[in-house]
């Protein structure tokens, strides 16, 4: 009968307090809801691989190399470690689409003579794979397929060992080696220009000169398998041949992208969560504490009639508990939804032949666990109060503080401010603990709308480095072969070239000690205006005449430092080891190319000068007679529109920020509303008796709303400075979490991001203390007078 009674008074506050409930749990909901769509994504995304990769068989070392007989299969197949050996043909090939102007390019690989792939698997998704006895059928990746509008029986041409073929597309397929499909020295996926074609064996070992021999290689291993000795010993195997080192899945071009993705999704489970929580826990903390001062006469009554300290202790944490309740639900329903759609638009991004969304229960009780923590913490020492307080002394009216003049009162003299602001500056000044928990509160919605709108700062960052400022051409030839320096001048003769500039970049293994990374040397000259290296502040960087210049997180990687020392191992001929010192280490929003003077590069090569790329300015005019040129090109395997990756890129990463963001935003909204609700409809009951006096004495109604809303507006207002030092602190912890080894997000953060942060705030926290200054005009005066008595 006594928890009975409880009960019914525990229910009646939830409904009279309803909406201060309600804002609490859509905070603590918002907390939830990003740990559950995180972890959940992140799972899902994780079978949804591990499945797909299981199935088709996906290889574990990938290798590649000029030309290496088939007659050392047997040997690498014996390698201690390896299960599955399958060789291929690989080639890079320029294509001429129907009703496309510009060349699109592709990546030729061959299919077995007889079957399926051991390894690799494509799947099926529309038609079926090339009949083994046509020389002329092909199978597409279906995203390459799609956005250009090929299906089963319609035909192309591609450029084949210099000779145009016409192919006919049998089918549209996936496969696990081109989830992320994206084409060589591109920044993004650009499913229009660039694709995969499957082609019977025969035929494209003829096109490619390779009969009797493959270029490409995959492993699967044994589950007891070392990948490292493996790698080392098919190094070993394929060095004559020209293999430019083996590597496993973690350097796989479209498993590495795909990690990064989940490793970002891990960091947003880490960084975002906590604020929501910690927000709820000083919410909760806030409410419960108010409350109990405003009842500890109903208390001393209750303690009277027989309830002890622990019963009316439960009574009020079963309040916070059922906040806690209704907030966890909201978030778990909100973030199952969201899960299921984020994944759904991942599996569109990355693709995948069907998906598996299961969240699991782990993220439901890890979120359930965190947020009722949340909220328990948070009314725990108000709880604690409500139980020590004796009968005798909780039945009288608090004591009133004690007033004394201070420097706010002669400033206010000195400035001659009205009694109404007065009463502003002292209630902030003589409760100051009240005031600094809405201060934080604000501070950190504010923080959480810097770091959501940093995102379009950074980005925009790394799209004027990359597309500006660092790669200023318009088109970029890949070459089949290295040629001499001779060829920038048959580009030049291309219809509107107006400008070339050759590059070189070559395969290398850098060593330090026990650390290792496989990546690129490119050869730099510093006439070259079309593509440039940027120093950390963003100017033009000069090559030194000797050394390196590593990316930082290459730098890390190895652990070395300006000054320090790396063996460099070319993995093209002469195919030598070279102990070489690192000259400077920089910032590198993309990749992890590694810079040297041209001159250094070929001295230790112990060649002169060529090309395997050439950066082009194009007269626009003319550029319909230049695609019509390189189509025909044979020494061209590759094209690269920068135009066109620009706006790919931009487009695709407005797209998913613009979601992201949006749905960020929204929640920094609801905890300044939340902060600054619970604390104006707190203030209206703590201030009730003091404001109806206001009236009373011939206050207007405009006056004395401006006392309860102008105090919320002045804490915002100095809520606003440290919710900009939390921006700043949260972007920076953003920027570390979510860069990998493909993109590092630079700590950029406009003024404009400060301004609109601190706007968004300001007018929500106004629109929620003016929702509560609605409840002010239908205060019974007569009632709120009484209320002391």
């Amino acid at each position: 009968m006594v928890m009975r009674a409880l009960d019914r008074k525990l229910l009646r506050d939830l409904r009279r307090l309803w909406a201060q409930c309600l804002a609490i749990a859509l905070v603590l909901g918002c907390g939830v809801m990003v740990l559950v769509l995180a972890t959940g994504t992140e799972r899902s995304l994780r079978m949804t691989r591990d499945a797909y990769y299981d199935r088709a068989h996906f290889a574990e070392v990938f290798a590649t190399a000029t030309r290496a007989p088939k007659e050392i299969l047997p040997e690498i197949a014996r390698i201690p470690g390896v299960a599955q050996v399958e060789a291929s043909i690989s080639m890079n090939v320029v294509l001429d689409l129907p009703g496309m102007e510009k060349p699109a390019q592709a990546r030729v690989l061959s299919l077995p003579a007889a079957g399926q792939p051991v390894l690799n698997r494509p799947t099926v998704r529309l038609g079926r794979l090339p009949d083994p006895t046509r020389i002329d059928e092909v199978a597409l990746s279906e995203n390459f397929a799609e956005a250009n509008g090929l299906r089963p029986g319609m035909s192309f041409a591609a450029i084949l060992n210099g000779q145009k073929r016409e192919l006919t597309v049998t089918g549209l397929v996936l496969s696990p080696e081109f989830i992320y499909l994206i084409a060589p020295g591109s920044l993004m996926p650009d499913d229009r220009h660039y694709g995969v074609i499957w082609m019977n064996h025969d035929p494209a070992a003829a096109a490619a000169g390779l009969s009797g021999a493959f270029n490409d290689l995959s492993l699967r291993l044994t589950r007891d398998a070392v990948e490292p000795a493996v790698i080392a010993a098919l190094d070993h195997l394929l060095a004559p041949y020209g293999g430019t080192g083996a590597y496993g899945r973690d350097r796989q071009v479209s498993d590495t992208f795909l990690s990064s993705e989940l490793d970002q999704l891990g960091a947003m489970a880490l960084i975002l969560p906590p604020i929501f929580l910690i927000v709820s826990a000083f919410l909760v903390n806030m409410v419960l504490s108010r409350l109990i001062l405003l009842e500890r006469p109903i208390i001393g009554l209750l303690k009277a009639s027989g309830f002890t300290g622990r019963e009316i202790a439960l009574h009020y944490m079963k309040l916070s508990i059922g906040i806690g309740i209704g907030g966890v639900l909201l978030g778990w329903v909100a973030g199952w939804w969201m899960g299921g759609q984020m994944t759904e638009l991942y599996t569109r991004f990355y693709r995948f032949p069907y998906l598996i969304y299961r969240p699991g229960s782990a993220s439901f009780a890890v979120s359930g666990l965190m947020g009722l923590g949340a909220v328990v913490l948070g009314a725990l020492r108000a709880v604690r109060a409500s139980a020590r307080l004796k009968p005798a002394i909780a039945m009288l009216p608090p004591s009133p503080p004690l007033y004394r003049r201070n420097w706010v009162d002669a400033l206010a003299e000195r400035l001659q401010l009205r009694q109404t602001t007065m009463m502003i500056l002292r209630s902030i000044t003589r409760w100051p603990g009240r005031a600094a928990i809405t201060v934080l509160g604000v501070a950190a919605a504010i923080s959480v709308l810097v770091a959501c709108f940093f995102t379009f700062d950074s980005i925009a960052a790394v799209v004027d480095e990359a597309f500006t400022r660092t790669n200023r051409q318009q088109v970029t030839l890949q070459l089949g072969h290295d040629a001499p320096v001779t060829a920038e001048q048959a580009a030049a003769h291309l219809p509107g070239v107006t400008r070339v500039e050759g590059a070189f970049g070559v395969p290398v293994r850098l060593t330090r000690g026990w650390r290792s990374a496989l990546t690129q040397v490119e050869a730099r000259d510093d006439s070259n205006i079309l593509v440039r290296v940027l120093d950390e502040e963003g100017r033009v960087a000069t090559m030194p005449p000797e050394g390196l210049v590593l990316p930082e997180s290459l730098a890390t990687k190895l652990d070395v430092a300006a000054g320090g020392q790396v063996t460099m191992t070319l993995l093209a001929p002469p195919r030598e080891s070279f102990d070489v010192p690192v000259s400077r280490v920089m910032r590198q929003s993309l990749g992890e190319t590694v810079y040297v003077a041209a001159p250094a590069l070929f001295r230790l090569m112990r060649q002169g000068p060529e090309v395997n790329r050439l950066n082009l300015l194009v007269d626009s005019r003319q550029l319909p007679a230049f695609y019509a040129a390189v189509k025909n090109a044979p020494a061209v395997d590759g094209v690269l529109l920068w135009t066109d990756i620009r706006d790919q890129f931009s487009a695709t990463i407005n797209e998913n920020l613009t979601t992201s963001v949006l749905v960020y935003a929204v929640l920094g909204i609801l905890i300044t509303i939340g902060v600054i609700y619970n604390a104006a409809r707190i203030q209206l009951s703590e201030r009730a008796y003091e404001l109806a006096s206001l009236r009373v004495l011939g206050f207007t109604r405009g006056e004395v709303g401006y006392v309860l809303v102008g105090e919320l507006m002045l804490l915002t207002l100095l809520a606003i400075p440290p919710g900009f030092l939390g921006g700043y602190g949260f972007s920076a912890l953003i920027s570390a979490g979510f860069s990998t080894d493909v993109v590092r997000i630079p700590l950029v953060i406009a003024r404009r991001t400060y301004t609109i942060a601190g706007l968004i705030a300001f007018v929500s926290a106004l629109a929620a203390a003016l929702l509560v200054r609605r409840r002010l005009d239908r205060v019974n005066l007569a009632t709120a007078l009484k209320q002391r008595e």
